[in-house]
């Protein structure tokens, strides 16, 4: 028989792994984004027409740009490529920092728009693909809506029917299945990505990230639904506030996210062409002229607009 002394000794802890409130610890801001995001000078993993440049250079070619509560990461605009030389000069960040229990919230003003163009705000964890990835804002060629994507180790498949506002495209998790494609949500807002997020002013990104779920919510900018505490980067947010998640990926007996996910970091990053965006029959369906990469080498101007703009980022934990 078990004591009541037993069962309120429990308390905390029953409290304390399902909490919806959580504190603010860390918060990106203009020069802080730089402070507390590694600038990643490696070759694209997903084989874009990009070339990731250093902290320096993309300092100097004002690819990365801080003020006050402004930070612009981009990429150049105004090189015509040599087609046997490196890719368009791009920007790609990783938070110094791993979260785990946790809920993230990103103030974006302005993303990446253009042909070409492959823009993402995601996270994943170390020895990839086993501690997961988390695709938040991500697509291509300026084709919306957003999609919200799980991708993981095989073994992680979602049910077609969840409590969540977007639509399931596929099921199954598993990066080795449908050339990594992943679980996928499509938003419902037709703001959510490309040209109508930016006409729009953009909006909010919410995560919450545990072992129990992974959630996704966006909220466009002057939407009466935003919460007041993900509208203001409150001190403190409570999730049970948000409302109906826009993607929601709950750990089932067909997916434990607790054993498909582990400690993310987060990574913001613009690349071009590559496994996804350069596929000719995705590129030229969606408008496009010619093939992805000869529009890349060859019209530095139409990358004007190929660039985020975020008011700030914060983690709470």
């Amino acid at each position: 028989m078990c004591r009541l002394s037993n069962l309120l000794a429990l308390l905390p802890f029953v409290s304390q792994a399902w909490a919806a409130s959580y504190s603010l610890t860390d918060t990106y801001s203009g020069q802080s984004f730089l402070d507390g995001f590694n600038v990643e000078n490696i070759p694209d993993p997903t084989h874009g027409r990009v070339n990731y440049v250093n902290a320096a250079t993309a300092a100097s070619q004002n690819l990365t740009f801080a003020s006050g509560d402004t930070f612009v990461l981009r990429a150049d605009f105004t090189t015509v490529l040599n087609p046997s030389g490196a890719g368009r000069n791009s920007v790609r960040l990783s938070s110094k920092k791993q979260f785990t229990t946790s809920a993230w919230v990103f103030n974006v003003r302005h993303m990446p728009q253009g042909c070409g163009t492959w823009p993402a705000l995601w996270s994943f964890g170390d020895n990839w693909p086993n501690n997961g990835e988390i695709d938040i804002l991500e697509g291509v060629n300026d084709q919306g809506p957003n999609k919200g994507t799980l991708h993981t180790s095989p073994g992680c498949t979602m049910a077609q029917s969840r409590d969540q506002l977007g639509t399931p495209d596929r099921l199954d998790c598993n990066w080795e299945v449908e050339g990594n494609a992943g679980c996928g949500v499509k938003f419902p807002q037709a703001n959510s990505y490309g040209p109508g997020f930016n006409a729009n002013g953009g909006g909010w990104f919410g995560v919450e990230n545990r072992d129990e779920f992974i959630k996704i919510w966006f909220w466009p900018r002057n939407d009466a639904s935003v919460p007041a505490d993900v509208r203001d980067g409150a001190a403190s947010v409570n999730t049970d506030n948000w409302g109906t998640p826009t993607a929601s990926f709950p750990s089932t007996s067909t997916c434990n996210i607790a054993e498909k996910f582990g400690p993310q970091n987060i990574i913001i990053n613009l690349t071009f062409c590559g496994d996804w965006a350069g596929q000719d029959a995705i590129f030229q369906g969606a408008g496009c002229p010619g093939t992805c990469t000869d529009y890349v080498n060859n019209n530095p101007g139409a990358f004007t607009e190929a660039f985020f703009n975020f008011a700030w980022g914060k983690i709470y934990q």
